[in-house]
């Protein structure tokens, strides 16, 4: 017996309630077609500048997807035997070099995903993207294989084809401190500079005990011709940095260090640290101490420069010590602890949150501060937006979850509307189709309950599907 073609439910993700959904229905046909604005995100800028096939389905679709790889790993797998490369020779593993072998685990472990957002972009993409009639599974994977591998091969399957055809009408890609910006001065040649932005994003010199600072440091001194010797030099060369990436088209500038403390140092003690860490001599509570001093001065910069101040703390990077040293970091170790705002932020909100140059978007791991404390903030500060879920809680419950904590305290305009923030180039539509559909239910829920019109939730959907966005990531003037 042939089994029926895998399709995918046109009501997907909608709510269960017939009556609620055939409005949530509606609501979400006004904003399917929308174009996509992905202002946060991690795609290489040089695929778009480079403009090169893609190399294969694993490639693609599993080695830089970190949900998925976890997933995986969890129940067993060596990231290893998923394509993740290890950092060299010395690391006493090696990476599967066979990406069809790759892909045949992908699909063998199909079933871990159910119940997954992941779940639910994959599906996306190798349906409509790919045109996949099969469900993944041990004894489809070869000939899902030859036939994602075929669409790859289209010359219209590249990088800044997608573009058109995934209607993204920007997305920023997320640019070390010390870039060169090479590749955005390319597409900006090519007609595209408006289309793809940089985010400027410091970290890695902002952490003065993490390692590799040093090195980051020599990077930064290089591009930009300034001695970084002492601290007066380093903030110089930030700065031309970030004049550098918003003369490129930058629009926001991106801080993901654990903590969110925002307190300034007087200069004299600032400079102090940062001698001492030049020296290799900072303490930990010194280095903690002046990320918060220079979340202040990014702040400072934003204030001056018109760069959004993106904020999105409260991850322990690389907790398997084990993988960070064979593989490197960012390989879905990555696990959220607790996080403080309101007193952490005060500081920075008080001396900025509200100047009317100044824009700050706050993003979480941690819900039990939405309507605690993000959506508070966001109900006061005119500088301030809610960033969407996002990384764990880019899912269908925990969305809807965000959206009745917030928006009693912060209404629907303090919100900054979806962001994808992903690697995982190919898994932008369905993200964003995602977070259409839950928003739909969400504005069909204050419809059915007579909250909220059907021509405000219409208007509502669009606005944040896409015209917040837009506002969010305000160009500067």
């Amino acid at each position: 017996m042939t089994a029926a073609p895998w399709t995918l439910h046109p009501d997907r993700a909608l709510p269960g309630d017939p009556g609620t959904r055939s409005l949530a229905r509606e609501i979400y046909t006004a904003t399917r077609e929308l174009p996509v604005v992905a202002m946060h995100g991690h795609v290489p800028v040089e695929w778009f500048a480079e403009d090169r096939p893609f190399a294969d389905p694993a490639d693609l679709l599993v080695v830089p997807d970190h949900y998925l790889v976890r997933m995986l790993a969890s129940q067993g797998a060596g990231i290893q035997d998923l394509g993740v490369r290890p950092l060299g020779p010395g690391a006493g593993v090696a990476a599967e070099a066979d990406p069809r072998e790759v892909w045949r685990r992908f699909c063998a472990g199909w079933p871990l995903f159910r119940g997954t957002p992941t779940r639910f972009w994959l599906e996306t993409e190798l349906v409509e993207v790919f045109g996949v009639t099969e469900r993944p599974s041990a004894a489809t994977a070869d000939a899902l294989y030859d036939q994602v591998q075929a669409v790859i091969d289209d010359p219209a399957f590249r990088p800044r084809a997608l573009l058109d055809r995934f209607r993204i009408e920007v997305i920023s890609t997320t640019d070390p401190a010390w870039s060169d910006l090479d590749g955005h001065t390319r597409l900006a040649a090519d007609g595209l500079g408006r289309r793809v932005l940089p985010t400027f994003r410091p970290d890695a010199l902002l952490a003065v005990d993490a390692p590799g600072w040093s090195d980051g440091l020599d990077l930064l001194a290089e591009v930009t011709g300034t001695d970084v010797g002492d601290y007066a030099g380093y903030l110089s060369a930030l700065r031309t940095q970030r004049g550098r990436f918003r003369a490129a088209g930058a629009r926001a500038t991106d801080h993901g260090l654990r903590g969110t403390g925002t307190t300034p140092l007087p200069d004299e003690d600032a400079a102090r640290i940062y001698a001492a860490a030049r020296r290799g001599e900072v303490t930990a509570a010194q280095a903690e101490a002046f990320a918060g001093h220079m979340l202040f001065q990014m702040a400072a910069m934003s204030a001056e420069d018109g760069l959004v101040m993106q904020i999105h703390p409260g991850v322990l990077r690389d907790h398997d010590l084990g993988i960070a040293a064979a593989f490197g970091p960012d390989r879905g170790y990555d696990i959220p602890v607790a996080t403080e705002y309101t007193r952490a932020l005060q500081p920075l909100l008080s001396a900025f949150g509200r100047d009317p140059r100044f824009r700050t978007i706050l993003f979480t791991v941690d819900e039990t501060t939405f309507s605690r404390e993000l959506a508070p903030l966001a109900g006061v500060y005119p500088a301030v937006r809610l960033g969407a879920p996002w990384w764990f809680l880019d899912a269908p419950d925990a969305m809807r979850r965000f959206r009745e904590a917030v928006t009693e305290t912060a209404g629907f305009a303090n919100t900054s509307g979806f962001v994808d923030d992903t690697r995982a180039f190919v898994s932008i539509p369905a993200r964003h189709d995602l977070a259409r559909r839950i928003d739909a239910g969400y504005l069909a829920r204050l419809v059915a309950e007579h909250r909220l019109d059907l021509d405000e939730a219409l208007e509502t959907a669009v606005d944040l599907a896409y015209r917040l966005p837009l506002r969010a990531y305000e160009e500067p003037a």
